[in-house]
């Protein structure tokens, strides 16, 4: 394992062994100002870390390990965590519910982040993320939750939510995915 400076703990050690006293204040003195700026940048390495974690997992089909990273990294995150994260993580622990009322909880959390989150805080993960983008997903997977639960009238108001939001997704492969679900879960209403 890597201490602070980079350097492995073998290394670092036989460095300092075999160098003077001075040597030795020195190396510690730089340890010391890495370890403080690791130190700040921990709790986000750690929550990425969960996060990256989770999504691995999901994508392995391992639900429950992944689950527990997502469960993990939204109770570090706290109610008052960066919206733009909780946004995220609580979209990705829907998905991973076996209980439709535990997926629509989630998929509100979702939905709530978004809904305070500012175009400037979206756009720091890249200059063209629009938070309206957001909606047709948010209000799809509400729309699914509904349906699973057997509330057709709420499922069609999401769905309509989500229709009315289509326009803001750009064309690519992903929101055409979204605009092939809106359509196939608005068949299934019919």
């Amino acid at each position: 394992m890597s201490d602070p400076s980079g350097m492995s703990a073998g290394s670092s050690e036989g460095a300092l062994t075999a160098g003077a006293p001075a040597a030795r204040a020195e190396a510690d003195a730089v340890a010391e100002e890495a370890a403080g700026a690791v130190a700040a940048e921990d709790s986000v390495l750690a929550r990425l870390a969960l996060g990256l974690e989770g999504v691995e997992a999901a994508q392995r089909g391992r639900t429950a390990l992944a689950r527990e990273s997502f469960e993990r990294l939204w109770a570090a995150l706290g109610e008052r965590g960066d919206v733009f994260h909780r946004c995220v993580v609580a979209h990705y622990l829907a998905d991973l519910q076996a209980d439709p009322r535990a997926e629509l909880e989630w998929d509100r959390r979702a939905l709530a982040a978004a809904d305070s989150l500012t175009v400037e805080r979206a756009q720091t993960y890249g200059a063209a993320l629009q938070v309206r983008a957001f909606y047709p997903s948010l209000h799809l997977n509400l729309a699914s939750d509904h349906l699973k639960l057997g509330e057709p009238d709420l499922a069609r108001e999401q769905l309509e939510c989500a229709v009315r939001s289509l326009d803001a997704l750009p064309e690519d492969v992903y929101s055409a995915g979204i605009r092939a679900a809106v359509d196939e879960l608005r068949q299934r209403l019919r």
